[in-house]
C-alpha cells in the first residue's frame, strides 16, 4: 500500500478523484451508441448485443419469456430461496420506515397548502452480469421502488453468449414480482430504456450500478430520464487506531480490492498498524493522521462510498462524519453486511459524490406536486406584496391576473 502525505499530490487526487474520472474516448463511443439506438431502435440494440455480448438474438427474444423465468428455479435450492426471503424481509422493513407523509397547512381564512407525494410511474433497473451476476443488486434496487409504489419496474441485464439470463437474477426478480425483463446490457441498455424502442417502452428513471460505459450513458441521458447517481468503482475508507484489530482492518481493505478497480484507503493514527497492514495488503493507500479529529477531516474530504470505523469509540467518531455513503460501526459491522443483507441498499455514491448524493432510498422513486388553494379574502390580503414584486420584475400581466379578480 502507498502512504500518502497530507500535503502531497496523492491525497489531493483522492479528494478530487471525481474530477478526472471521465475518459474522452468513452464519451464519444457512448454518444454514438445513444444516437444509433435513437435512430434505429431494436435493430441497433440487437447489433450491439451481438458485438458486446456475443449473443445473436431477434427482437422477439429481447423480452424474457415466462417459461425462462419459471425454468430458472430448476437449479436453485430451497435453502437459497429461504435465505433470500430473509434478506428481502430485512431490506423491505428498512424501506417501509422511509415512507414519507405529505405536509398540509390549513388556515381559517381560506388557505390550503399541501404536498402530494406520488411514485414515479416507471423505473428501469440495470443489473450488470459481465464478470459476475450481481444478484444482490436486484433486491437492493427493486425493493425501495416497490415500497415507493412504482407500478412498472423493468430490469435490463446482459445475456450470456447463448442468449440466456443468469437464473439467480431471474429467480430474485420473480420473487419480487418483476416480470418485465430484457436481455440487454451496457450503454445500449441505458439508451433503450431512456429513449424507448418498438420492443422496449421507455421509462421515467434509470437506476443501478454499471461500468464506465453505463455510467457515461446515464450522464448523457439525464434529462430524457432521471437517474439515481453517477457511480464509479467501489471504495472503502477504514478509520482505525491502536485499539483496532489488524485482522479486521486487513479483511475490510482486501474485501474492497476484490472489486474491479476497487479503492481501499486506511486512515489511521497508529504507526504500528501501518506496518502490519503494509506487510499484508499490496494495493490501496494509507494516510497517517495525528489524531482522530484529523482522521475525520481527511475522511470527510475523501467522501467515501463505504466508511468502516474500527476505533474503540465508533459512535462518537461517526457523529463527526458529514460525507459518506454508508457508515459501518465497530468490529461486527463489516461492509459486506451492507452489501448483502443488513437492510439499506448497497447502491451508494462514489468518487467523492457522497458530498451531495445519497444512498438509494424510497424518495428516489417519489415526486411531489404542490397544491395551493386560496379564498378571495386570503388572496386579497397578499395581493399588495405580490403585485409589488411582479411590478419590480417587469411582469405587468402577472399583476393583471391578480387584480382582475377584484375588478
Amino acid at each position: 500500500m502507498k502512504i500518502l502525505k497530507l500535503n502531497g499530490p496523492g491525497i489531493q487526487n483522492l479528494y478530487n478523484r471525481h474530477l478526472f474520472s471521465r475518459k474522452k474516448h468513452v464519451d464519444e463511443k457512448v454518444r454514438k451508441i445513444i444516437d444509433d439506438i435513437d435512430k434505429n431502435g431494436d435493430e441497433a440494440v440487437l447489433k450491439y448485443t451481438r458485438r458486446f455480448d456475443k449473443a445473436k438474438l431477434a427482437a422477439k427474444d429481447l423480452h424474457v419469456a415466462e417459461a425462462e423465468i419459471s425454468g430458472a428455479f430448476q437449479n436453485i435450492t430451497s435453502d437459497f430461496i429461504a435465505d433470500l426471503k430473509t434478506i428481502i424481509n430485512n431490506v423491505t422493513l428498512f424501506y417501509k420506515k422511509q415512507v414519507q407523509k405529505p405536509c398540509r397547512i390549513k388556515h381559517e381564512e381560506g388557505i390550503l397548502l399541501k404536498e402530494n407525494i406520488l411514485p414515479i410511474e416507471s423505473v428501469g433497473v440495470y443489473i450488470p452480469a459481465g464478470t459476475a451476476p450481481l444478484v444482490s443488486s436486484v433486491y437492493m434496487t427493486v425493493i425501495p421502488a416497490k415500497v415507493a409504489g412504482v407500478k412498472r419496474i423493468v430490469i435490463a441485464t446482459p445475456p450470456d453468449k447463448d442468449g440466456h439470463i443468469n437464473p439467480y437474477i431471474l429467480a430474485v426478480a420473480n420473487l419480487l414480482k418483476v416480470t418485465e425483463i430484457y436481455k440487454i446490457g451496457g450503454a445500449q441498455a441505458i439508451a433503450a430504456l431512456a429513449k424507448g424502442t418498438k420492443t422496449i417502452p421507455k421509462v421515467d428513471k434509470i437506476i443501478g450500478p454499471g461500468n464506465m460505459y453505463v455510467t457515461e450513458a446515464k450522464r448523457q441521458l439525464f434529462g430524457y430520464v432521471d437517474i439515481d447517481m453517477l457511480a464509479g468503482p467501489s471504495e472503502v475508507v477504514v478509520i482505525a487506531n491502536r485499539h483496532s484489530n489488524p485482522e479486521f482492518v486487513i479483511a475490510e481493505l482486501e474485501g474492497q480490492l476484490e472489486h474491479l478497480d476497487g479503492l481501499a484507503i486506511l486512515v489511521t493514527t497508529s504507526k504500528k498498524l501501518i506496518k502490519q497492514v503494509r506487510k499484508r495488503v499490496s494495493k490501496g493507500y494509507i494516510v497517517y493522521a495525528k489524531n482522530i479529529d484529523e482522521a475525520v477531516d481527511i475522511t470527510n474530504k475523501i467522501a467515501p462510498e463505504h466508511l468502516q470505523i474500527l476505533t474503540n469509540n465508533p459512535h462518537s467518531v461517526a457523529n463527526k462524519i458529514r460525507n459518506a455513503g454508508a457508515i459501518f460501526l465497530g468490529p461486527y459491522s463489516p461492509t459486506a453486511l451492507g452489501d448483502y443483507g443488513a437492510g439499506p441498499s448497497h447502491v451508494l455514491p462514489t468518487m467523492g459524490t457522497a458530498r451531495f448524493f445519497s444512498g438509494l432510498s424510497v424518495s428516489h422513486f417519489m415526486k411531489t406536486s404542490h397544491v395551493i388553494s386560496y379564498s378571495k379574502r386570503a388572496l386579497e390580503r397578499i395581493r399588495g406584496p405580490i403585485t409589488k414584486i411582479a411590478t419590480l420584475e417587469g411582469l405587468k400581466k402577472h399583476c393583471d391576473s391578480i387584480n382582475v379578480r377584484f375588478d
